[in-house]
C-alpha cells in the first residue's frame, strides 16, 4: 500500500490547488477551512463575483505602487481567508473551532475576521509582513503553525 499523506499535508495540498483559481496579479493565495478532518469551505484571493478581474492597468496596488502589507483597503480584491469566511456565511456553515490551512500567513484584516469567526488553529506556509496580525492572533490564543513540508509549530 502506498503512503498516504497526513491530514496537514492533505489540506495544505488542497490550499495550494485552491490558490490556482486566484485572479490576483501579485500573489496567488488559497485557503481551506477545516473541522473534524472535513472541509467546510475554501477561498482564494480575487475580485468579488461579477466584477472585472484585475489587469495591470486597473490594479490599484500596482498603479499606486503600494508595498505589500500596507494600505490593504486600496485593493479591488478580497483575500482568500475572507472568501473562505464569506462562503461559510453564504452557505450557513459554522467556522467555530475550525483550522484554517492557508498558503500565506494572514494579514491584520483577515486575522481579526478569523478570530471572530472562531478559528482556533492556522497552518500557513509563506510569510506575510504584518506584526500587528501576529500580536492579535497570539493574544487571541490561536495556534499558529508554519508549514515546511510538515507542520512546524511556532
Amino acid at each position: 500500500m502506498k503512503d498516504r499523506p497526513d491530514w496537514d499535508t492533505y489540506f495544505m495540498s488542497i490550499a495550494h490547488l485552491v490558490s490556482t483559481r486566484s485572479t490576483c496579479l501579485r500573489r496567488q493565495v488559497g485557503a481551506v477551512m477545516v473541522r473534524d478532518k472535513q472541509i467546510l469551505t475554501t477561498g482564494y484571493n480575487g475580485v468579488p463575483r461579477g466584477i472585472t478581474h484585475c489587469t495591470p492597468e486597473n490594479c490599484l496596488r500596482s498603479v499606486k505602487d503600494i508595498p505589500s502589507g500596507q494600505q490593504q483597503e486600496l485593493c479591488r480584491g478580497l483575500h482568500a481567508e475572507q472568501n473562505a469566511i464569506i462562503q461559510a456565511a453564504l452557505h450557513g456553515v459554522s467556522t467555530k473551532d475550525a483550522t484554517l490551512y492557508c498558503t500565506h500567513k494572514p494579514c491584520i484584516l483577515c486575522a481579526k475576521m478569523l478570530i471572530n469567526a472562531g478559528v482556533v488553529r492556522i497552518v500557513y506556509q509563506d510569510f506575510y509582513p504584518d506584526p500587528l496580525a501576529d500580536e492579535m492572533l497570539e493574544e487571541a490564543g490561536i495556534e499558529m503553525c508554519i508549514w515546511e513540508g510538515r507542520v512546524i509549530s511556532r
